[in-house]
């Protein structure tokens, strides 16, 4: 009977952690781990940076390394929140009412980036006095100052 008092109903149970130790330990690995994907994305992103200043930077390499960080950092979202936010320990629709929510809103801000970036090459293409670049523009040859007769 005594188990049956922590049962509220047969989904819903208060996990109490029994060993404190073990859960310090829980704690330890997933700092280290994070601290350990920490390091590679800095590692990567100064690749990145060394690959930009170079003259013939390869835009495929900087995509897939970018692809790499975007894929770590969402790996140490997940641990964050299901270690120390303690999400992991839940019950399978507790997560879903905080995970669909999320993906819901990720899907609409990458619908609004991608229709801006559709506006804009829109607005580029058929309306030339809006042109935009991230280039600087080329200048033209300034021709030389000419010398005034008389200062020497």
């Amino acid at each position: 009977m005594e188990h049956q008092a922590n049962v509220i109903s047969p989904e819903i149970t208060f996990q109490h952690h029994t060993e404190d130790g073990e859960f310090r330990k829980k704690i330890r690995k997933t700092t280290i781990l994070l601290s350990v994907i920490t390091i590679i994305e800095l590692g990567i992103g100064l690749s990145i940076y060394t690959i930009h200043k170079g003259e013939n930077p390869s835009h495929l390499l900087v995509l897939m390394f970018k692809g790499m960080i975007s894929i770590l950092t969402l790996a140490k979202a997940y641990y964050i929140v299901s270690v120390f936010m303690h999400l992991g320990d839940e019950i399978r629709n507790m997560i879903m009412t905080i995970v669909v929510p999320l993906m819901l809103f990720i899907w609409f801000i990458a619908a609004f980036i991608i229709d801006g970036n559709s506006y804009k090459n829109l607005r580029n293409n058929y309306d030339p006095y809006f042109k935009e670049s991230t280039m600087p523009k080329e200048k033209k040859a300034q021709p030389a100052p000419e010398e005034k007769p008389g200062k020497q």
